[in-house]
């Protein structure tokens, strides 16, 4: 990046670090950065989506949607998170694949499973061997993102489902007399009120969610884990930037990175659960309405 970072060899100290933090390698690291954050950005709303969805059906009259909802959130629950962190994008990525072999290669005669092996045309593979890098990487991180959605909206829906049975049924049936309907009731009476219940479980979501982004490492996404580990090792004279083992460096502002990130999530959350409580017939609003007399 700096005009005398050309032979690194012959700098020392503030130079060499200059030149060093600034290498094409770090910035990659940097990047992963932006990476983890955009994975939660996204992941947040999306297992939101699966959790009020499964919510709802776990909640349904009609039996099929209420099996379906609850079997989500059981079986999400019951197994291993870096199970389905591993299960999710290969299953996607293969029946994908495997769609797309059906789609544009129907004289294909050889057997798709040989063995240990799932192989399909060419033209099928997701994304095509021609694509640039980039393409793949956002395929990578796309099945990433499925995965950490599914995995955290079936703890969501848990949550949520929760949330909604503590509103006291006393208010809905109420809203009933009063000529609501049952959809009426549920967005104008309980849907504002769950939140002050949710927000709890929601809030620990989050924080699990944060601290497991790292499992990016384990679907071949080159996250800040990945390039801790790549950089902070031993590297010889054949480098360019040679250095003992500085794994605890790296390792430490992975520490502070996500204690900070949890920090500010907690001032947040807890704006946002005085927000909620105000005008609740709940302990948090008592507290508001008798800290402001």
């Amino acid at each position: 990046m700096f005009s005398f970072c050309a032979d690194p060899k012959s700098l020392e100290g503030a130079a060499w670090f200059a030149c060093y933090l600034t290498s094409g390698t770090h910035l990659a690291m940097y990047w992963s950065v932006g990476t983890v954050m955009l994975l939660l950005a996204l992941a947040a709303p999306a297992a939101m989506a699966f959790g009020f969805a499964g919510a709802l059906a776990a909640r349904s009259r009609a039996a099929p949607l209420a099996l379906a909802g609850r079997g989500y959130i059981a079986m999400v629950r019951g197994v291993p998170d870096v199970v389905f962190f591993l299960f999710v994008p290969i299953a996607v990525d293969q029946g994908v694949e495997y769609l797309r072999h059906l789609w544009l290669c129907p004289d294909w005669t050889e057997p798709v499973r040989r063995g240990a092996d799932f192989v399909v045309c060419p033209v099928a593979k997701m994304p095509p061997s021609t694509a640039p890098r980039f393409a793949h990487d956002a395929w990578a991180f796309a099945l990433a993102l499925l995965a950490f959605a599914l995995v955290f909206g079936a703890f969501a829906a848990n949550t949520l489902r929760g949330a909604i049975e503590a509103v006291p049924r006393a208010q809905v049936e109420t809203a009933e007399a009063y000529g609501m309907t049952p959809a009426q009731a549920f967005r104008r009476v309980v849907l504002p009120q769950m939140w002050g219940y949710a927000l709890p479980g929601l809030t620990n979501l989050w924080m699990i969610l944060v601290k497991a982004t790292p499992l990016l490492f384990l679907l071949g996404i080159q996250d800040i884990v990945y390039w801790a580990r790549e950089l902070g090792g031993s590297k010889t004279q054949v480098y360019a930037y040679p250095h003992p083992d500085w794994r605890v460096w790296y390792f430490a502002a992975l520490l502070a990175f996500y204690l900070t990130l949890t920090w500010g999530s907690e001032r947040v959350f807890a704006r946002l659960a005085d927000r909620l409580a105000r005008g609740q017939a709940t302990a948090a609003g008592e507290r508001l309405r008798r800290g402001r007399a």
